[in-house]
């Protein structure tokens, strides 16, 4: 079964089987914020269709930020109405969760996790991309799909 990962924000994270990147899915001057909605259902339709994707993890909102939680719960609105339009499975892990499975410790930083993804051979943009790529392993261990995650020579990265 092919996975998404997504760490999910105006700056998502992702992982496929076969690249990795990050998403600014930040609304241009003049449009309104329902545009980074838009932008989401585009990628994640296109992601979806060209890799045939049948599951997605993605990590559960939290924090403090009330402005950063509404953005976070509309983009899971929108990944929700996706996935049910194209029968594909969820689930979501918690950041503390994906931090502890990347580097032991549930409240590692946002450059402990870079590092330990590029440990694994991958050299992620942002702290972004690097949650994506944990939380793909993650998944993959915790929905025993026996597809792990291959150490990259000359890992993809897409930036749209």
């Amino acid at each position: 079964m092919k996975l998404l990962a997504l760490d999910i924000a105006t700056k998502t994270g992702w992982k496929s089987p076969t690249a990795s990147g990050t998403w600014d899915l930040t609304p241009n001057k003049g449009e309104s914020s329902g545009m980074r909605l838009i932008r989401f259902r585009a990628k994640l339709i296109e992601i979806i269709k060209a890799e045939n994707i049948r599951i997605i993890a993605y990590e559960r909102p939290a924090g403090f930020h009330k402005q950063a939680l509404i953005v976070a719960g509309e983009l899971v609105g929108v990944l929700k109405m996706v996935a049910e339009e194209h029968h594909i499975h969820l689930a979501c892990y918690s950041a503390t969760e994906i931090k502890k499975f990347a580097t032991g410790k549930g409240n590692a930083t946002k450059e402990e996790m870079i590092k330990a993804a590029q440990k694994k051979g991958y050299n992620p943009q942002d702290d972004n991309e690097a949650d994506a790529i944990h939380l793909y392993d993650l998944a993959i261990q915790k929905l025993l799909l026996n597809t792990p995650s291959p150490i990259p020579t000359n890992p993809k990265h897409i930036n749209k």
